[in-house]
């Protein structure tokens, strides 16, 4: 940047010097110059001091999951796939903006899937994070129909569409999902407030229990450190067999 100014001084004084300029244009000219280089001086000096105060906060690491950890986790009135007394609780803390979450639900759904109605319950927490500006009124759209039992259509088509969650295409993702769209329109306009509550309360909770961001998924209410089919089947397993022994 040093040299772009000296640069930029001397095309100037090449300019000014085909319009002939006076003795005093030019000692302006270098005196401009050596201002700037001073303020110039003076903010690699302060960049370098926050560069040194931040280097240590750099450094230190997250703190350490505790993956063995049981989190008492609050499921009433959050929406589920499979049986309400199934003995496996899958917990998802999930943002319908998040690309990653997009990802881990059609791992989250074989998981469901493969083990079954009976077994395997997965519950669905809103956790809308601030700089995805379309989550929080996706989330809130969600619960307008999960009111119609049509949360989990819902659910698709927000991730299916999630780069375009803006609050004027929900009646059409409503249209899409099968919902009765007057009714959402309806329930939108009188249950606004308590939709948003409910979103609020989950991630408060989420937060309670170590959700720094999405997804953060818990079976048997300890932390998965592995999303993976494979992995979550591991922990499942292992569930069934305490189970099992203990019944």
């Amino acid at each position: 940047m040093r040299r772009s100014i000296v640069a930029m001084g001397a095309s100037l004084a090449l300019a000014l010097g085909a319009c002939q300029p006076t003795n005093q244009q030019l000692e302006d000219l270098a005196k401009q110059q050596d201002e700037i280089l001073a303020k110039l001086t003076s903010l690699e000096a302060n960049q370098k001091k926050l560069l040194a105060s931040a280097a240590p906060a750099a450094r230190r690491q997250a703190p350490k999951e505790d993956y063995n950890k049981v989190y008492k986790i609050d499921i009433a009135g959050s929406p589920f796939l499979g049986k309400p007394d199934a003995p496996i609780v899958i917990v998802e803390w999930s943002d319908f903006q998040c690309p990653y979450c997009a990802r881990a639900t059609p791992p989250l759904k074989e998981v469901q899937k493969k083990y079954g109605d009976d077994k395997v319950k997965l519950v669905f927490k809103h956790f809308p994070l601030s700089f995805h500006k379309g989550a929080k009124p996706a989330a809130i759209a969600s619960l307008a129909a999960a009111d119609q039992g049509k949360f989990w259509e819902f659910h698709d088509v927000l991730f299916k569409n999630q780069r375009a969650l803006d609050a004027s295409k929900m009646n059409g993702y409503a249209a899409e999902a099968g919902l009765d769209v007057e009714q959402f329109k309806q329930d939108m306009t009188a249950n606004q407030t308590k939709y948003a509550k409910a979103v609020d309360a989950d991630f408060r909770q989420g937060q309670s229990v170590g959700v720094r961001g999405t997804p953060t998924l818990y079976i048997g209410g300890k932390r998965v450190a592995n999303r993976t089919v494979q992995g979550m089947s591991k922990m499942i397993d292992t569930l069934l067999k305490e189970q099992a022994a203990g019944s």
